[in-house]
C-alpha cells in the first residue's frame, strides 16, 4: 500500500485490520492520513480515489506537508479557525471549492478527524474529501429558484399595489405614491412627468387637462412649452466650457437628438437612457428634463449620471413621461442569469406600470370631461325656481355621485298664467348624458303644451303622441299638476290642484298632520298611453296644505320594495313639524335622502295659512340660485348679490344676511371642492341661506386662532342665524336661516 498503513489498532485480528485497510484503499470517497502537528502534518497515506479526484500520485504527496494541496483550492480557506480546531485535537469539517485533474471546480465537503494515542494526544489526522457539487448545485437551483419566485411574487404585489392606486387616480398624490412603490422596491428613483401644453413634473393627475388635447406639436418645443424648473437657469445644463463660448456649444448642439421629444412625440416606443452629464440644446425637451432631474435628484446620496425615460402612452397619444433611476435591485445569491432575469423583471414592471397609469389617467379625464359636460348639461336644464305669488314653493334636486353626477330627473315650477302655476317632476331612466338629454327633449315637450293646454290630462295625451314621433330611446314618468288660484271675489273659492300622472309615484298632500296620497289619475309611462285618454285627478285645497311631488330616488333602496319606502315617505310627512316648504324639504330630507341610491327630485308647495302664517299671506317666499366658482372672487360676487336681492325684496335685514353669506360662501372657497351653489330664501320669516360644495366634510366650528386671523367664521354664523348642515349626493350643504333682529341681542 502505497505510503505504508496507518495503525488501525492493535486489538483487532490481523485480518480485519487488512479488511479495514483495503476498504479505505478502494473507497470512492478521496482519503488521506497525516502525521502529528508536532511533526508538520506530513501526508503518509493516500487512496486510490485520492489520485483519481486530484491528478496527484502518492509519491508526490506522501512526506510532504498539506501545504502540497493548497493549488487543489479554487477559494482560500479560513487558515486561522483550522489551526485553532487541529491545535486544540477537535474534528474539522469544511465545504471548500476545489479543483477536479481536468482542471474543471467542484464543491468537495473535507472532514479531517483526529486519531488519539494512548495519552490522547492527536497522534494522527484522517481526512475524507466527498464531492459534493451535485448536492451544493441542486441547492443552489433551489435558491434560484425562490429567488425568482419571490422577486415575481414582489413585482404581482407590485403592479397589484400599483392598480389599487390606479385606481383612485381622484387622490391628490397617486402619481407620487406609485412612484414611492417603485423606489421601494426596484430603482433608487422615480418620478411622472404629464405633458400638458408642455412637461411638468406630476404627483397626481389633473382632470381639467383635455384627455385629447395635444400637449405638443410636431418638431421642437417652443421656448415656452416647459413649465420652468424651480431654481434652474438658462445655462445650468451647459458645462463651463460650453458657458465660456456659447456660439461653439451652439453649433455643437445643432445635430444632437433630442430623444425625449421623439419619445413624447411617438417616433420611439423606449425606453431611452437620458445622460444626465451630456449637454442637449436649451429648449429642448432632454435639456429641459435634463435640468429638472439635476434639481430633483440633488438630495439622493448617490447622484445619478442618467436617467432611463419611458413614455406613458394613452389611446391616441404619449401622454407624459415615467423617469426611473437606479440598477435593478436583485435578491442575495443571485450572479449572471438571475442578474439579467431580475433587470429584465424591472425593466418589464416598469413598463407595465408606466402603460397602465396611460390607460388609467386617459380614463380619468375622459370620466371628468363627460362628467363636466353632462353636469354643465344637466345644470343648464334646470330651472331657476320661479316666484309665484301666493305659494311657498321649495325646490331641491340631487343626482347620484356614482353615476357621473348627471341623471333624468328634472322638475318644473311654471306661471302659465296669473291664476295657473304648472308643477313638472320626471324620471327619464338612466344616468348618463343620454338620459340627459332625452329629459331635456320631456321638459321642453310638457312646457309648450302646459302653456297651450292648461289641463292636465290633455297634456299628457299630447306629449304622449308627439314623444312616439320623436322616438326618445328612454322611458321616462311624470307628474304634471295644475294649480288654480281662488278667485279673489269669491270668499268661498280656494287653491284647487287639477294632476295626471304617467307612471309617477303619486303627490302626497299634507293636512293637519294627516298624509294622502293623490293617486288618482294613473296612466302608462310617456309614450306608451297610445290613443287612450288620460284622466284628470282634481283636488280642493285649504290654507296650510302643503304638496309634495319626489321622485323614486327619494325613497328607493335596494333591500326594500318600492311599496316599503313609500309608507316610510308617508310616516315621515306625518310627524314634520317645520311649518314653511323649505322647512318641510329638509326634514324630509334629513329623515329619508341620508344615502340615495338614485337621483332626487323634491318639489314642496305650502298654501299659505292667513290666520297662521301672517307673514306670507300676501306675497308667498321669495328665491334666488347662483352658481359660482370655487375661487376668492366668487366671496365678493356672492355679497353684492344677496344685497341686491334683498334690496330687490324690501328686506332690512340684508346686513346680517350679506355677512352669514360671506362666511359660508368663503368657507366653501377655503375647504370645499368644486363649484358653489348659493340659494337664498325670503321665508317671510327671516332669510334662509344654503351653499352647496362637493366636500362631504362637514363644517367644524373652531375656538378661533388667537395670534393669526381666521377661524372665527362659523362662530359669527352661530351669532347670527340658526345653522346646520346636510350630506348630498355629490357634497355637503350648509344652511343658515338669520335670526329676527331683538333675538340676536
Amino acid at each position: 500500500m502505497m505510503g505504508g498503513s496507518p495503525s488501525l489498532g492493535t486489538d483487532l485480528p490481523a485480518h480485519v485490520r487488512d479488511l479495514c485497510a483495503r476498504a479505505m484503499e478502494s473507497a470512492g470517497a478521496a482519503m488521506f492520513v497525516t502525521g502529528p502537528e508536532s511533526d508538520g502534518m506530513p501526508i503518509l497515506w493516500v487512496n486510490s480515489a485520492f489520485e483519481r479526484q486530484t491528478g496527484f500520485a502518492a509519491q508526490d504527496v506522501v512526506g510532504r506537508g498539506p501545504g502540497v494541496l493548497r493549488p487543489l483550492l479554487a477559494e482560500p480557506v479560513d487558515r486561522d479557525s483550522v489551526r485553532a480546531a487541529i491545535a486544540a485535537g477537535r474534528e474539522i469539517t469544511h465545504t471548500l471549492r476545489a479543483r477536479r485533474r481536468d482542471g474543471s471546480l467542484a464543491w468537495a465537503q473535507l472532514t479531517l478527524s483526529p486519531l488519539h494515542d494512548a495519552d490522547g494526544a492527536a497522534a494522527h489526522w484522517v481526512g475524507v474529501q466527498v464531492d459534493v457539487s451535485e448536492h451544493v448545485e441542486r441547492y443552489a437551483a433551489q435558491v434560484a429558484s425562490l429567488a425568482l419566485e419571490r422577486r415575481e411574487r414582489a413585482v404581482l404585489d407590485v403592479v397589484a399595489r400599483s392598480s389599487d392606486l390606479l385606481a383612485d387616480l381622484d387622490q391628490p398624490f397617486a402619481l407620487r405614491d406609485i412612484t414611492a412603490l417603485l423606489a421601494g422596491y426596484a430603482v433608487d428613483w422615480a418620478g411622472f412627468y404629464l405633458n400638458d401644453d408642455g412637461l411638468r413634473f406630476a404627483e397626481g393627475v389633473d382632470t381639467a387637462a383635455p384627455p385629447n388635447g395635444r400637449g405638443q406639436r410636431h418638431g421642437r418645443y417652443s421656448p415656452g412649452a416647459f413649465q420652468p424648473v424651480p431654481g434652474a437657469n438658462a445655462t445650468d445644463a451647459l458645462g463651463d466650457a460650453a458657458v465660456a463660448d456659447a456660439s461653439t456649444a451652439r453649433a455643437r448642439l445643432v445635430d444632437v437628438p433630442d430623444r425625449v421629444q421623439d419619445v413624447l412625440d411617438g417616433r420611439i416606443e423606449g425606453p431611452v437612457a437620458l445622460d444626465l452629464t451630456a449637454t442637449y440644446p436649451q429648449w429642448s425637451a432632454s435639456g429641459w428634463l435634463q435640468r429638472d432631474l439635476q434639481h430633483r435628484l440633488a438630495r439622493l446620496e448617490h447622484r445619478p449620471t442618467s436617467v432611463t425615460v419611458s413614455g406613458v402612452p394613452g389611446r391616441r397619444r404619449i401622454l407624459g413621461l415615467l423617469v426611473t433611476s437606479g440598477d435593478a435591485r436583485t435578491s442575495g445569491g443571485a450572479t449572471g442569469g438571475a442578474d439579467h432575469a431580475a433587470q429584465d423583471g424591472v425593466r418589464t414592471l416598469i413598463q407595465v406600470i408606466a402603460r397602465r397609469a396611460g390607460t388609467a389617467i386617459d380614463n380619468v379625464r375622459l370620466y371628468a370631461r363627460e362628467h363636466r359636460l353632462a353636469e354643465t348639461l344637466q345644470r343648464a336644464m334646470l330651472p331657476e325656481q320661479a316666484d309665484v305669488t301666493g305659494l311657498d314653493v321649495w325646490t331641491y334636486y340631487a343626482p347620484n355621485s356614482e353615476h357621473a353626477q348627471v341623471g333624468g330627473d328634472w322638475y318644473d315650477v311654471l306661471q302659465i298664467s296669473p291664476e295657473v302655476v304648472g308643477l313638472v317632476i320626471g324620471d327619464v331612466v338612466g344616468h348618463d348624458v343620454e338620459a340627459a338629454a332625452a329629459m331635456g327633449q320631456l321638459r321642453s315637450v310638457v312646457r309648450s303644451y302646459a302653456y297651450e293646454l292648461t289641463t292636465p290630462g290633455p297634456v299628457l295625451e299630447r306629449v304622449d303622441q308627439l314623444v312616439q314621433g320623436m322616438r326618445i330611446p328612454r322611458s321616462a314618468s311624470l307628474v304634471y299638476a295644475a294649480l288654480t288660484r281662488p278667485d279673489a271675489t269669491d270668499p268661498d273659492d280656494a287653491w284647487r290642484i287639477e294632476y295626471s300622472r304617467a307612471g309617477h309615484l303619486p303627490p302626497l298632500l299634507l293636512r293637519d298632520a294627516t298624509v294622502t296620497q293623490l293617486d288618482d289619475a294613473g296612466g302608462a309611462l310617456v309614450g306608451f298611453g297610445g290613443r287612450r285618454t288620460r284622466a284628470t285627478g282634481v283636488v280642493s285645497l285649504r290654507p296650510g296644505d302643503t304638496l309634495l311631488f319626489y321622485t323614486d330616488g327619494l325613497i328607493e333602496r335596494r333591500d326594500r320594495a318600492l311599496r316599503v319606502g313609500l309608507e316610510a315617505l308617508v310616516a315621515a310627512s306625518r310627524a314634520i313639524t317645520a311649518v314653511d316648504a323649505a322647512g318641510v324639504g329638509e326634514e324630509l330630507l334629513s329623515r329619508l335622502a341620508d344615502a340615495p341610491e338614485d337621483d332626487v327630485a323634491l318639489v314642496v308647495v305650502r298654501i299659505p295659512d292667513p290666520e297662521r302664517d301672517p307673514h306670507v299671506a300676501v306675497l308667498s317666499p321669495r328665491s334666488r340660485r347662483w352658481l359660482l366658482p370655487s375661487e376668492a372672487a366668487s366671496i365678493g360676487r356672492a355679497r353684492h348679490a344677496v344685497v341686491r336681492t334683498c334690496q330687490a325684496w324690501g328686506v332690512t335685514d340684508s346686513a346680517n344676511a350679506e355677512l352669514v353669506v360671506s362666511e359660508l360662501v368663503a368657507n366653501g372657497v377655503l375647504h370645499g371642492w368644486g363649484h358653489l351653489a348659493l340659494r337664498l330664501f325670503d321665508t317671510g320669516d327671516g332669510i334662509r341661506v344654503e351653499v352647496e360644495d362637493a366636500n362631504p366634510a362637514p363644517p367644524v366650528p373652531t375656538d378661533g386662532h388667537a395670534n393669526r386671523m381666521g377661524g372665527f367664521g362659523m362662530q359669527i354664523v352661530e351669532r347670527l342665524a340658526d345653522w346646520g348642515w346636510r350630506p348630498t349626493a355629490s357634497g355637503k350643504l350648509v344652511w343658515a336661516t338669520l335670526r329676527p333682529q331683538a333675538a340676536q341681542r
